[in-house]
């Protein structure tokens, strides 16, 4: 018998069995479950049917990014009735405007997911936490509400595809790039119920946020995770956040997969993923001449509203302006995230830029608020999902593209390459 994967391996602890195999139904213990406030009430409402009492008051998050700072009375309602159940039972990983983050962003930076960890959420995008080395994936808010009573959940062991990236990524590549590259691949139902687990020389050299950024996306083609082996890159993020014991897993060299993609990535280009899938990406370079011209320009969400991310769209910004034709709202991850940009000057750089930049929310991302788009408006976002009326009216558009590429297009009024702005003279110092 071979090897087996670290998803594999993941479930099998989680079921306390020697071994696991793709295709079986398994009922999982879990490390993290959580929820947002567009979510949680209704995960509550399926746990009140069910229990009186949480199965673990730090094995839960809840966490009110989506339509906070409130935006209207119905939101203000649906929080209300959160804060509530986090205040009965006392739940120790609730974060309410002033604390809160872009959840994907907040779990992993205040040390609430690690390594190894069995990770559900009601929100498709729990799978940023795959970055890590967690097993982490979306459910819907009543089989959530189940696990808040019982701390376990039904799973079917998915088989794995390993993505292998060759080469060295070129300048202004970034993680945003190679999933969207790798969704334009395989198309967004490429990798139905898989764990997207992502490999090679080019993931070895991401960053953790690069990390993040693409099993953020593994969901957008379908994927029921996205998984990157713990290297020491991982073990330094985790080493000051998690305050418990955690077990690093990886991929047994025998391990068995249902295909292997490669992708060298000497030669790839920055991405722009068209209206309306995220994967009708095509490289920058057959996108510049066409001069597509945008009202909106988004730089944040759990996908990119990183620090790293805010730094490489102020690099770009830094002594430019944004086109008056463009509005550029920029939103960073987490109050952290928001102080570090401030403690290192790229908050001022956004807005000498005439950027305006927000508290963190998920609000434009889901066409929630701070940022909607009126109809036949264009934009380009840093954000996941580009469905149609995703941002707003339903005739609007939404191209996906790295933080480089969405600050290069502020600048100059249409779709472009940070390359592009070699000639774009600097603001003159009054």
């Amino acid at each position: 018998m071979g090897g087996m994967t670290i998803t594999e391996k993941i479930f099998a602890e989680k079921c306390a069995k020697p071994s696991i195999s793709p295709g079986e139904f398994v009922l999982a213990s879990v490390d993290m479950a959580l929820a947002n406030d567009i979510t949680a009430p209704l995960a509550i409402k399926t746990f009140n049917q069910v229990s009186d009492k949480v199965f673990d008051k730090k094995r839960i998050a809840l966490i009110l990014d989506h339509f906070t700072p409130n935006k209207d009375i119905s939101s203000a309602e649906q929080c209300k009735l959160v804060r509530e159940f986090a205040r009965k039972h006392q739940i120790d990983y609730f974060y309410d405007t002033g604390r809160v983050g872009i959840e994907h962003c907040l779990l992993p930076e205040q040390g609430i997911v690690a390594p190894g960890d069995l990770v559900i959420g009601a929100d498709s995008h729990t799978c940023t936490y795959g970055a890590l080395g967690a097993f982490a994936t979306g459910m819907g808010s009543s089989d959530l509400g189940v696990a808040f009573a019982l701390g376990k959940a039904w799973f079917k062991v998915p088989e794995s595809i390993k993505f292998v990236y060759s080469g060295k990524l070129r300048e202004w590549v970034s993680g945003k790039d190679l999933i969207l590259y790798t969704i334009g691949k395989i198309g967004v139902e490429g990798a139905n119920y898989k764990a997207m687990e992502f490999t090679g020389p080019a993931i070895d050299e991401l960053d953790m946020a690069g990390r993040f950024t693409m099993c953020n996306m593994a969901i957008e083609a379908g994927g029921k995770a996205g998984i990157v082996n713990p290297d020491q890159k991982t073990i330094d993020y985790v080493k000051d956040r998690v305050k418990r014991e955690y077990k690093v897993h990886r991929s047994d060299p025998g391990a068995q997969y249902c295909d292997t993609i490669e992708i060298d990535c000497n030669q790839l280009e920055p991405q722009v993923s068209f209206p309306h899938l995220p994967s009708s990406a095509k490289p920058i370079s057959e996108v510049t001449n066409a001069r597509i011209p945008v009202d909106q320009v988004v730089i944040g969400s759990c996908t990119n509203g990183r620090i790293e991310d805010l730094r490489v769209a102020a690099k770009i910004l830094k002594g430019k302006e944004v086109s008056r034709d463009v509005r550029c709202i920029v939103f960073p991850g987490t109050q952290q995230i928001y102080l570090d940009a401030m403690k290192e000057g790229l908050v001022e750089i956004f807005i000498k830029a005439n950027c305006a930049v927000s508290t963190p929310t998920c609000g434009p991302c889901l066409g929630g608020h701070c940022g909607i788009l009126a109809k036949g408006e264009k934009a380009v976002s840093t954000t996941n999902r580009n469905f149609i009326g995703r941002m707003g009216d339903t005739s609007s558009e939404i191209y996906l593209a790295s933080p480089a590429v969405a600050a290069a297009t502020a600048v100059k009024g249409f779709i472009c390459s940070p390359a592009d702005l070699e000639s774009t003279p600097r603001r003159s110092k009054k």
